[in-house]
């Protein structure tokens, strides 16, 4: 037994009642189990019972052992004035209240169901790549497109305390936000840091005095990120690196102190090629996130990320290193990508800022318009009968498996709750 379970327990009343008593042999009886409180103070709030004839409103603590009331200190501690019930799984000490009095305890080891029990060691003990993959009910006889629907709406809300770290950095700035969030999307698993670090390093200022040039960009990013210190043969990375030399004295750059990597990626996500492809972003938009945020269509921003770098890339993955020609345009899974990993988190974040429910409703609708990630979790759930149909689907289960599955969170999660239910 463990303390989350007999929160579960109490929270649903999945217990005898016939005859309740305390330990002291007092009738009684649960007029209001209370609400479950997940912040400081008792488990259970605003609760009523009735002792004998008495009726009395208060809070309810929960411990496995009657005992841990004064380990936990509770007789001191002014968050547990107003507790008329104690329950615990076994009763091993007489526990006094912080006004002095006895308190009334509730024993449960004797009135939950083995079944119950052996249904939830069942699912912690389970080392599969879901506790619950041998105990699944009928998928289509849950309620799991609504749970779905909140495991996305989870997952949107985890991405905005990100963004809010980031907008409070930068003093609430929306598109300095973004272009930091884009980099850091650009840069991909292996160099996300390091992309992130060159676009805090270089604000939007000082990208928008030099719009107008794309070689400057270019040179601006590529500098930053470290790629322009070596001596060069090929005549455009010279120019870039003289571009820069100027550029990092007038603005009084630093460069960061992080590498980016080549290894163990695919060429077409070389940092190389994706800084080029971002450079053209910054290039051909402006005010790029007051244009998301204003477009109700999901395939008008996706024309925002058509991009192509420059001929130069096309022939090349590193400066000075000519290979046969492939064009080196932005593909659809790395746009979706973007769309599910920066775009719609951000309208969603800046939608709960501004209490715009229409924008939150939005970014969820664009989700359920994306084509799924498909990865080794979301594979995993398809093998189980999960769909995994669109983004909506995909962000879903990874917020399944990552919050939920992984961390045996079985008792707040739906499919969990209905296996403990079911039999």
């Amino acid at each position: 037994m463990n303390e989350s379970l007999l929160q579960y327990i109490w929270q649903f009343q999945y217990y005898n009642h016939a005859h309740l008593n305390t330990t002291k042999g007092d009738m009684l009886q649960i007029i209001n189990a209370g609400t479950h409180n997940t912040h400081q103070g008792p488990d259970f709030k605003n609760a009523k019972i009735k002792i004998n004839e008495t009726i009395w409103a208060g809070h309810i603590e929960l411990h496995v052992q009657s005992s841990q009331w004064q380990i936990h200190k509770h007789s001191t501690d002014e968050n547990f004035k107003n507790i008329i019930l104690h329950v615990v799984w076994k009763h091993d000490a007489e526990i006094i209240d912080i006004s002095g009095h006895e308190l009334p305890t509730l024993e449960l080891q004797d009135r939950v169901s083995k079944i119950l029990l052996e249904k939830f060691t069942a699912l912690l003990a389970m080392p599969q790549f879901i506790p619950c993959e041998h105990q699944l009910p009928d998928l289509t006889a849950l309620t799991i497109i609504s749970w779905k629907q909140r495991l996305a709406a989870e997952r949107l809300l985890q991405k905005s305390e990100a963004v809010f770290n980031f907008l409070k950095q930068n003093e609430y700035h929306w598109e300095e936000t973004f272009w930091w969030l884009i980099s850091n999307n650009f840069g991909l698993k292996v160099n996300s840091g390091a992309f992130l670090k060159m676009a805090q390093s270089l604000p939007l200022s000082i990208i928008a005095k030099n719009k107008n040039s794309l070689l400057r960009i270019e040179a601006l990013l590529f500098g930053q990120a470290g790629l322009l210190k070596k001596d060069f043969k090929d005549q455009y990375a010279i120019l870039l690196q003289n571009e820069y030399n100027f550029l990092k004295k007038k603005y009084r750059l630093n460069l960061i102190d992080e590498a980016v990597f080549f290894l163990r990626m695919r060429p077409a996500n070389f940092p190389t090629i994706r800084l080029a492809q971002l450079a053209q972003l910054l290039y051909k938009s402006e005010h790029l996130f007051s244009k998301i945020r204003e477009t109700k269509s999901i395939s008008e921003i996706r024309k925002l990320f058509a991009l192509t770098a420059i001929d130069y890339w096309h022939y090349h993955y590193h400066f000075d290193e000519e290979v046969s020609y492939k064009e080196k345009t932005l593909g659809k899974e790395m746009i979706n990508n973007i769309l599910i990993n920066t775009v719609i988190p951000l309208v969603f974040t800046y939608g709960l800022h501004h209490q715009d429910e229409v924008l939150k409703e939005r970014a969820i609708e664009w989700l359920e318009q994306l084509p799924a990630e498909k990865n080794n979790i979301t594979k995993g759930y398809v093998t189980l009968g999960f769909a995994n149909n669109t983004a909506l689907d995909s962000q879903s289960l990874l917020q399944l498996k990552n919050s939920y599955c992984s961390e045996k969170r079985c008792l707040e999660c739906s499919i969990g709750n209905a296996i403990l239910k079911s039999g």
